[in-house]
């Protein structure tokens, strides 16, 4: 699969953009793991254009981990297509129009998914932005508002005429939020369809490397997009890699491992940022890590890992926990 010229090898796996998760560390671990792509945590195009600090910094990537796409929201073509300039001058593999967030504070005032009530303005702000830039454009979108308006069959092609080079579609609506279960028959229907000629990515309820396999097999998408799975799981993409690969599991990637990799994720963040911040960008991770379910009593100790608020405090939390997994399985 190509996306442009980027060559991202057969069946790749996408980590998806996440506000407050994918930051530069966890991008970097997830990469380590074999994610074939990964984005930035989504980036305003007002913040952007008005030079917010903390906004620019999310443009900042790495060699390492590419390739990368920056993805950014908007409500308006000037200001997407003004963002869209800045954001290349941070050279990313790919730019990432977001018409998909369905969060209130995003989708109401007309950014994000709020675009799927406005599609003659989502045309115009890809169509000027394709032409504003000379890095890859591709977009990140919903089936549509609800259930009512489900739009995507009609809308991929009219975006692909825009001048995009890969769409995401993740298979819910607007309206269902993170709520029932991701539709992959309108996302198969989209690929299936003979006009579409740009990779579709495929997003949704993808959990798990049967999941990951059922989606390539039988929506015939080019590429899987991972999102709330990968929360204190960075080491899913391998999981995943080898069993469409048709390789057994790693034996080497043991809760042992798993936890070590918790813990560099930890002094990354904090060496990273600070102690304080970098703490808060990876508590969430430990606290959803699936390797902790099963443990008798766990919400006591995730609202410790919650509640930490020194390295050092939070360290010992974890290698309590470590202790008494082991424990549980000899």
């Amino acid at each position: 699969m190509k996306i442009g010229n980027i060559d991202l090898g057969e069946r790749p796996l996408f980590l998806a953009p996440m506000e407050d998760v994918t930051d530069i560390g966890f991008r970097l671990l997830c990469k380590r793991y074999g994610a074939s792509m990964v984005y930035t945590e989504f980036v305003s195009a007002e913040a952007l254009i008005r030079d917010v600090a903390a906004t620019k910094k999310k443009l900042t990537i790495s060699e390492t981990e590419r390739p990368v796409g920056i993805q950014i929201y908007g409500r308006t073509t000037d200001a997407m297509v003004e963002a869209a300039k800045i954001v290349e001058e941070a050279h990313p593999d790919v730019i990432d129009l977001n018409f998909g967030c369905p969060v209130k504070k995003v989708a109401t005032k007309g950014a994000g998914a709020g675009m799927l009530r406005n599609i003659p303005l989502m045309l115009e702000i890809t169509r000027e932005v394709v032409k504003a830039v000379n890095t890859p454009v591709t977009v990140k979108t919903r089936l549509g508002w609800d259930d009512n308006n489900l739009i995507i069959t009609e809308l991929a092609e009219q975006l692909q005429d825009c001048g995009i080079k890969a769409l995401t579609i993740h298979g819910r609506t607007r309206a269902q939020m993170y709520t029932g279960d991701a539709d992959w028959t309108l996302i198969g229907k989209v690929k299936q369809n003979p006009r579409i000629n740009i990779p579709i990515i495929g997003n949704g309820d993808i959990t798990s490397p049967e999941e990951a396999k059922r989606a390539f097999d039988e929506y015939g998408v080019d590429a899987v997009m991972v999102g709330r799975a990968t929360f204190g799981r960075p080491w899913i993409f391998k999981e995943m890699r080898d069993y469409l690969d048709g390789k057994p599991a790693d034996p080497a990637l043991d809760i042992d491992k798993k936890i070590d990799i918790l813990e560099e994720q930890l002094r990354i963040n904090v060496e990273r940022i600070d102690e304080p911040r970098g703490i808060i960008h990876t508590r969430r991770h430990l606290a959803a890590s699936p390797i902790f379910k099963g443990i008798p009593d766990f919400r006591q100790t995730r609202i410790a890992m919650l509640r930490a608020s020194k390295m050092d405090e939070l360290m010992e939390i974890i290698e309590n926990t470590r202790k008494l997994l082991k424990s549980m399985n000899e």
